[in-house]
């Protein structure tokens, strides 16, 4: 076995060879499990791996390979074109027609790839010439086209927990050849806490253990020293702003408003604000949350949010984050209805529906004597000039949609008196003997 570069990253020098070294992914690669199989057998597939960063994306590409001793071509879509793409492939077929070798092509990152630049390889792949592995951390769904997840199989890696970084971390410090060499010693806890402040990925909590090797070194310090301030300066829990993660949180912030859950609320808050998330991102959907999810069950909930967003814009962080917090809290223990979002939506969809509807000869406008000769405004009954200052039975609407009911309170909150108020409306327009011809 060559012996291992040690000027190369430690992470890198830690990639398994093997399966039996492999750490974590057991939903795919413990025993019997389909992906593992086929890696035991040599038999090749083209698939998408999508999981999160330091997950072993790369690492299980390099081990499907070797277990069926194909070549192995790797490409960074942040840094590759069609050209690279090209070269890859007339590579692969080289290999195929002399020595009747296959060729694994791995694309890191594979959703930064245009139509085009995923469309290049697609042939080549039906034909066999090459296995094409891609590795996302976004949605393939959304990320590859339609043709390309047609032909390939998505596998999901589920970010490493705090057990399977911590046995990562034993072998790194304990390993002479790959690792550390036992040189230093680390606490059982000390290193329980660097593998819980990675947050799931590996790579992160290697290259922290690497950084505070050579500072202890340059310092003559412990080992427990220099990780302190490596990872002071590199904490952070994991955050995409724009990635499928960014997504998730703010959908479970969302969510824990919408179910009444104030305390889980403002964990999905601290946890996004955390991460890097723009407090003002974060202001606007909150406003949109007092609309959607809360209504007129309880109005005081919208200019509570937008004064929340104007506090965040005048003071900043960390002032405005509190503004933010103590918004997000009034919204989870608020009234819920979503009775506004139903009705504006039936609305829109009613206008897409007809079109352009006519409006009512006696609500138009008439301004000139030209609009009153034309009939416009005649016979429209001034609610201030009828009994409980309401024209019971009268049509505000265009005659194709007169009846029609978008607009439906719940029971909760103000919302009920709403519902109360309305329900005697349309008991007093029942009653009424008034109708228009």
């Amino acid at each position: 076995m060559p012996t291992v570069d040690p000027r190369r990253p430690l992470a890198d020098r830690l990639r398994p060879r093997r399966l039996d070294d492999w750490v974590g992914q057991p939903h795919l690669l413990a025993p019997g499990k389909p992906l593992r199989t086929a890696i035991e057998r040599g038999h090749l597939h083209s698939m998408v791996l999508w999981g999160p960063p330091g997950t072993g994306k790369t690492t299980l590409a390099e081990l499907l390979a070797g277990s069926s001793q194909a070549e192995f071509i790797r490409l960074s879509a942040v840094m590759a074109g069609v050209r690279e793409l090209r070269a890859a492939v007339e590579q692969a077929q080289i290999l195929w027609r002399e020595q009747q070798r296959r060729t694994v092509l791995f694309v890191d990152e594979v959703h930064r790839f245009n139509k085009a630049q995923q469309d290049a390889f697609l042939p080549h792949v039906e034909t066999g010439v090459l296995t094409f592995i891609g590795a996302t951390t976004e949605n393939p769904s959304f990320a590859l086209n339609n043709a390309l997840l047609s032909r390939v199989r998505v596998y999901v890696l589920n970010r490493l927990d705090a057990a399977a970084i911590d046995q990562i971390l034993e072998r790194a410090l304990g390993d002479s050849e790959v690792g550390l060499g036992g040189h230093w010693p680390l606490a059982a806890e000390v290193r329980e806490r660097l593998a819980r402040a990675a947050d799931g990925d590996a790579r992160r909590a290697l290259s922290w253990l690497e950084r505070a090797a050579e500072l202890a070194e340059a310092h003559g310090e412990t080992l427990e020293a220099a990780l302190t301030v490596v990872m002071h300066d590199g904490a952070g829990r994991r955050f995409d702003r724009g990635g499928d993660l960014f997504y998730d949180q703010i959908s479970a912030l969302h969510k824990a408003v919408r179910g009444s859950s104030p305390d889980a609320a403002l964990y999905w808050l601290a946890r996004m604000l955390d991460g890097g998330c723009d407090p003002l991102y974060l202001a606007r959907r909150v406003v949109r949350m007092a609309s959607e999810d809360i209504g007129n069950a309880d109005p005081r909930a919208l200019p509570l949010a937008l004064n929340a967003w104007e506090a965040q814009e005048r003071l900043g962080s960390p002032e405005g984050e509190l503004a933010l917090a103590q918004a997000v809290l009034y919204l989870a223990i608020a009234a819920k209805s979503n009775a506004v979002y139903t009705a504006w939506a039936a609305a829109r969809e009613d206008v897409q529906r007809y079109g352009t509807l006519e409006v009512p000869a006696h609500l138009r406008h008439a301004p000139t004597a030209l609009a009153r000769d034309l009939g416009h405004g005649d016979g429209y009954r001034s609610p201030h000039d009828e009994p409980n200052a309401y024209a019971a039975g009268e049509n505000y609407f265009p005659e194709a949609l007169q009846g029609a009911r978008y607009y439906q309170p719940t029971a909760n909150g103000l919302e009920g008196r709403i519902a109360e108020k309305l329900a005697r409306l349309r008991e007093w327009d029942r009653q009424s003997d008034w109708r228009r011809s």
